[in-house]
């Protein structure tokens, strides 16, 4: 497994390196050697915070956690990457779907009362999109106060996803062919 490490507002020392690469490659059991791991660690006020990318044929597992330590934001975020993998096990058996995972090395998901195995759609719903600018699709979701907005994209003609952040900044989920 490649684990690249990376700091935003922090200055990544080689003990917190190896702390994440050691902890971090304890998932390499469960994955092909040449699995690549992104890690981002970053400091926002009082908060510490790890957030984890693994894309894995297609299927992208990602974990954040915060926490006053960045070792135990580590430990967290590690549980629930383990908890994704089980989840994704179970649903990659179901379907009876590839082999990029290494089955006998994990252990079965057992759902909590708050997960389920399945995944339903509860509601669907239809309207226009209209051809728009990024600043005119930032005015309308804060109009209707949602925290993300679809539009078709004026200069592009393809339809965008604009979300507000966590950190109250905004992103951009444009289509790539």
């Amino acid at each position: 497994m490649n684990i690249t490490v990376s700091g935003k507002n922090i200055v990544v020392t080689d003990g917190l390196r190896e702390a994440v690469e050691r902890k971090i490659s304890k998932l390499e059991k469960y994955f092909s050697p040449n699995i690549e791991a992104h890690v981002t660690l970053s400091v926002q006020k009082n908060r510490q915070i790890v957030e984890v990318t693994i894309p894995v044929n297609g299927v992208i597992l990602r974990a954040e956690e915060a926490n006053e330590d960045m070792y135990a934001a580590i430990d967290l975020v590690l549980e629930k990457l383990e908890r994704q993998i089980r989840k994704q096990k179970t649903k990659l058996q179901r379907r009876k779907y590839g082999d990029s995972l290494r089955f006998q090395f994990i252990p079965e998901y057992v759902p909590d009362d708050e997960d389920d195995i399945e995944s339903k759609i509860v509601r669907t719903k239809r309207f226009a999109i209209k051809p728009m600018s990024h600043e005119e699709a930032v005015l309308q979701m804060e109009l209707l106060g949602h925290s993300f907005f679809v539009y078709k994209n004026a200069n592009t003609d393809e339809v965008n996803v604009l979300y507000k952040r966590k950190d109250g900044q905004y992103g951009l989920i444009e289509p790539e062919f």
